[in-house]
Protein backbone atom coordinates (compact mmCIF):
# COMPACT_ATOMS: atom_id res chain seq x y z
CA UNK A 1 0.00 0.00 0.00
CA UNK A 2 1.35 3.03 -0.53
CA UNK A 3 1.11 5.85 2.30
CA UNK A 4 4.03 8.14 0.98
CA UNK A 5 2.02 9.88 -0.88
CA UNK A 6 3.96 13.77 -1.64
CA UNK A 7 4.13 15.03 -4.89
CA UNK A 8 7.32 16.58 -6.26
CA UNK A 9 7.87 19.74 -8.59
CA UNK A 10 4.90 21.45 -10.75
CA UNK A 11 2.12 18.61 -11.69
CA UNK A 12 1.17 21.04 -14.47
CA UNK A 13 2.50 20.43 -17.74
CA UNK A 14 4.16 17.49 -19.90
CA UNK A 15 7.43 15.82 -18.75
CA UNK A 16 10.52 16.25 -20.83
CA UNK A 17 10.56 12.87 -21.30
CA UNK A 18 8.12 11.46 -23.55
CA UNK A 19 5.42 14.67 -24.10
CA UNK A 20 1.49 13.33 -23.82
CA UNK A 21 0.27 10.55 -21.25
CA UNK A 22 2.45 10.05 -18.34
CA UNK A 23 3.68 6.20 -17.88
CA UNK A 24 3.43 3.75 -14.78
CA UNK A 25 6.15 2.67 -12.43
CA UNK A 26 5.31 -0.03 -9.91
CA UNK A 27 8.07 -0.72 -7.08
CA UNK A 28 7.96 -3.43 -4.23
CA UNK A 29 9.73 -4.94 -1.97
CA UNK A 30 9.83 -6.56 1.49
CA UNK A 31 10.27 -4.44 4.04
CA UNK A 32 14.09 -3.26 4.94
CA UNK A 33 15.56 -3.70 1.56
CA UNK A 34 15.82 -0.30 0.68
CA UNK A 35 13.38 0.52 -2.04
CA UNK A 36 12.03 3.99 -0.71
CA UNK A 37 15.84 5.03 -0.48
CA UNK A 38 15.92 4.25 -3.93
CA UNK A 39 12.85 5.49 -4.67
CA UNK A 40 13.46 9.16 -2.98
CA UNK A 41 16.68 9.47 -4.79
CA UNK A 42 15.37 9.11 -7.74
CA UNK A 43 13.38 11.48 -7.50
CA UNK A 44 15.61 13.94 -5.93
CA UNK A 45 18.60 13.60 -8.61
CA UNK A 46 16.55 13.16 -11.39
CA UNK A 47 13.95 15.30 -11.53
CA UNK A 48 13.93 14.89 -15.43
CA UNK A 49 12.52 11.79 -15.17
CA UNK A 50 8.63 13.40 -14.00
CA UNK A 51 8.33 10.91 -11.51
CA UNK A 52 5.29 11.36 -8.88
CA UNK A 53 3.46 9.78 -6.32
CA UNK A 54 0.36 7.61 -6.70
CA UNK A 55 -2.43 10.21 -4.77
CA UNK A 56 -3.78 7.70 -2.39
CA UNK A 57 -7.09 7.99 -0.43
CA UNK A 58 -7.67 7.30 3.15
CA UNK A 59 -10.36 6.76 5.77
CA UNK A 60 -8.17 8.66 8.63
CA UNK A 61 -8.66 12.07 9.30
CA UNK A 62 -5.57 14.42 8.46
CA UNK A 63 -2.85 14.61 10.38
CA UNK A 64 -0.51 17.97 11.49
CA UNK A 65 -0.45 20.26 8.12
CA UNK A 66 -2.12 17.69 5.87
CA UNK A 67 -4.02 18.69 3.62
CA UNK A 68 -7.05 16.82 1.07
CA UNK A 69 -5.99 16.48 -2.64
CA UNK A 70 -1.89 16.62 -1.54
CA UNK A 71 -0.81 14.23 0.49
CA UNK A 72 -4.12 12.21 0.62
CA UNK A 73 -7.62 12.20 -0.56
CA UNK A 74 -9.58 12.07 2.94
CA UNK A 75 -12.57 10.02 2.69
CA UNK A 76 -14.87 8.83 5.44
CA UNK A 77 -15.19 5.24 6.01
CA UNK A 78 -19.07 5.09 4.31
CA UNK A 79 -17.44 7.30 1.05
CA UNK A 80 -14.53 4.82 1.14
CA UNK A 81 -16.83 1.43 0.82
CA UNK A 82 -18.99 2.89 -1.26
CA UNK A 83 -16.21 3.24 -3.75
CA UNK A 84 -15.29 -0.09 -3.41
CA UNK A 85 -18.53 -1.02 -4.33
CA UNK A 86 -18.62 1.16 -7.45
CA UNK A 87 -14.98 -0.58 -8.21
CA UNK A 88 -13.31 2.67 -8.18
CA UNK A 89 -10.06 1.46 -6.63
CA UNK A 90 -6.89 -0.51 -8.54
CA UNK A 91 -5.98 -1.96 -5.45
CA UNK A 92 -6.88 -0.78 -1.74
CA UNK A 93 -6.40 -2.51 1.80
CA UNK A 94 -8.57 -2.23 5.11
CA UNK A 95 -5.31 -1.87 7.54
CA UNK A 96 -8.27 -2.75 10.47
CA UNK A 97 -11.40 -2.13 10.74
CA UNK A 98 -12.92 1.04 8.89
CA UNK A 99 -9.07 2.13 8.02
CA UNK A 100 -8.60 2.00 4.52
CA UNK A 101 -5.73 2.94 2.09
CA UNK A 102 -6.20 2.90 -1.53
CA UNK A 103 -5.55 3.74 -5.10
CA UNK A 104 -8.34 5.25 -7.28
CA UNK A 105 -7.98 4.37 -11.00
CA UNK A 106 -9.56 8.31 -11.75
CA UNK A 107 -6.94 9.52 -9.83
CA UNK A 108 -4.26 7.87 -11.63
CA UNK A 109 -5.87 8.77 -14.92
CA UNK A 110 -5.80 12.71 -14.38
CA UNK A 111 -1.96 12.27 -13.22
CA UNK A 112 -0.96 10.64 -16.06
CA UNK A 113 -3.18 13.27 -18.35
CA UNK A 114 -0.70 16.04 -16.70
CA UNK A 115 2.13 14.49 -17.91
CA UNK A 116 2.82 13.12 -14.72
CA UNK A 117 4.80 9.61 -14.89
CA UNK A 118 3.15 7.78 -11.85
CA UNK A 119 5.19 5.42 -9.08
CA UNK A 120 3.45 3.24 -7.39
CA UNK A 121 5.41 2.20 -3.46
CA UNK A 122 3.35 -0.61 -2.75
CA UNK A 123 3.18 -4.03 -1.17
CA UNK A 124 4.16 -7.06 -2.96
CA UNK A 125 0.05 -8.09 -3.93
CA UNK A 126 -1.01 -4.56 -4.65
CA UNK A 127 1.87 -4.21 -7.64
CA UNK A 128 0.90 -7.47 -9.06
CA UNK A 129 -2.77 -6.39 -9.28
CA UNK A 130 -1.36 -3.20 -10.96
CA UNK A 131 0.53 -4.84 -12.79
CA UNK A 132 -2.66 -7.14 -14.10
CA UNK A 133 -4.58 -4.48 -14.85
CA UNK A 134 -1.54 -2.34 -16.78
CA UNK A 135 -0.47 -4.46 -18.45
CA UNK A 136 2.57 -3.31 -20.64
CA UNK A 137 2.13 0.45 -19.97
CA UNK A 138 3.43 -0.54 -16.43
CA UNK A 139 7.17 -1.76 -15.34
CA UNK A 140 7.03 -3.26 -12.37
CA UNK A 141 10.47 -3.70 -10.16
CA UNK A 142 10.60 -5.65 -7.18
CA UNK A 143 13.88 -4.36 -5.14
CA UNK A 144 15.09 -7.84 -2.99
CA UNK A 145 18.33 -8.22 -0.38
CA UNK A 146 20.65 -10.32 -0.94
CA UNK A 147 19.17 -12.72 1.67
CA UNK A 148 17.15 -13.21 4.49
CA UNK A 149 19.85 -12.99 6.65
CA UNK A 150 21.09 -9.92 5.22
CA UNK A 151 17.19 -8.63 5.47
CA UNK A 152 17.60 -9.40 9.61
CA UNK A 153 20.98 -7.77 9.99
CA UNK A 154 19.78 -3.98 8.50
CA UNK A 155 16.19 -4.92 10.92
CA UNK A 156 18.43 -5.09 13.82
CA UNK A 157 20.65 -2.77 12.87
CA UNK A 158 17.63 -0.38 12.64
CA UNK A 159 16.86 -0.87 16.17
CA UNK A 160 13.71 0.29 15.93
CA UNK A 161 11.73 -2.97 16.29
CA UNK A 162 11.27 -5.21 19.23
CA UNK A 163 12.92 -9.25 18.41
CA UNK A 164 9.05 -10.45 17.81
CA UNK A 165 8.45 -7.90 15.03
CA UNK A 166 11.49 -8.89 13.63
CA UNK A 167 10.72 -12.17 13.41
CA UNK A 168 7.42 -11.21 12.00
CA UNK A 169 9.01 -8.53 9.17
CA UNK A 170 11.40 -12.16 8.33
CA UNK A 171 8.60 -14.73 8.01
CA UNK A 172 6.56 -12.02 5.70
CA UNK A 173 9.35 -11.09 3.94
CA UNK A 174 10.55 -15.16 3.15
CA UNK A 175 6.79 -15.23 1.68
CA UNK A 176 6.82 -11.98 -0.13
CA UNK A 177 10.14 -13.03 -2.22
CA UNK A 178 8.43 -15.90 -3.68
CA UNK A 179 6.43 -13.29 -5.81
CA UNK A 180 9.19 -11.65 -7.54
CA UNK A 181 9.14 -13.67 -10.67
CA UNK A 182 5.92 -12.29 -11.29
CA UNK A 183 7.39 -8.97 -11.81
CA UNK A 184 9.32 -7.70 -15.06
CA UNK A 185 12.33 -6.94 -13.19
CA UNK A 186 14.80 -7.95 -9.78
CA UNK A 187 17.05 -5.78 -8.26
CA UNK A 188 18.81 -7.40 -6.27
CA UNK A 189 20.32 -4.82 -3.19
CA UNK A 190 23.47 -5.98 -2.30
CA UNK A 191 25.04 -2.61 -2.59
CA UNK A 192 22.52 0.85 -2.48
CA UNK A 193 24.70 2.81 -5.18
CA UNK A 194 24.95 -0.31 -7.54
CA UNK A 195 20.79 -0.93 -6.72
CA UNK A 196 19.94 2.74 -7.66
CA UNK A 197 21.85 2.61 -10.82
CA UNK A 198 20.30 -0.35 -12.11
CA UNK A 199 16.99 0.70 -10.98
CA UNK A 200 17.62 4.38 -13.09
CA UNK A 201 19.06 2.27 -16.25
CA UNK A 202 15.67 -0.28 -16.64
CA UNK A 203 13.09 2.96 -15.71
CA UNK A 204 15.25 5.40 -18.18
CA UNK A 205 14.94 2.34 -21.06
CA UNK A 206 10.93 2.51 -20.24
CA UNK A 207 10.76 5.88 -20.66
CA UNK A 208 12.78 6.18 -23.72
CA UNK A 209 15.58 8.25 -21.82
CA UNK A 210 19.05 7.00 -23.44
CA UNK A 211 20.87 9.40 -22.07
CA UNK A 212 20.57 8.26 -18.60
CA UNK A 213 21.37 5.23 -19.38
Amino acid sequence: MNNKTTTSGNPQGAPLLGRGRGRLLILSAPSGSGKSTIVQWLMKEHPELKLYFSISCTSRAPRGTEQNGVEYFFLTPKEFKAKIQNDEFLEYEEVYQDRFYGTLKQQVERQREAGQNVVFDVDVKGGINIKKFYGEEALSLFIQPPSVEELRRRLEGRATDTPEAIAERLAKAEYEMTFAPQFDHIIVNDNLEKAKQETLEIIARFLNAPELI
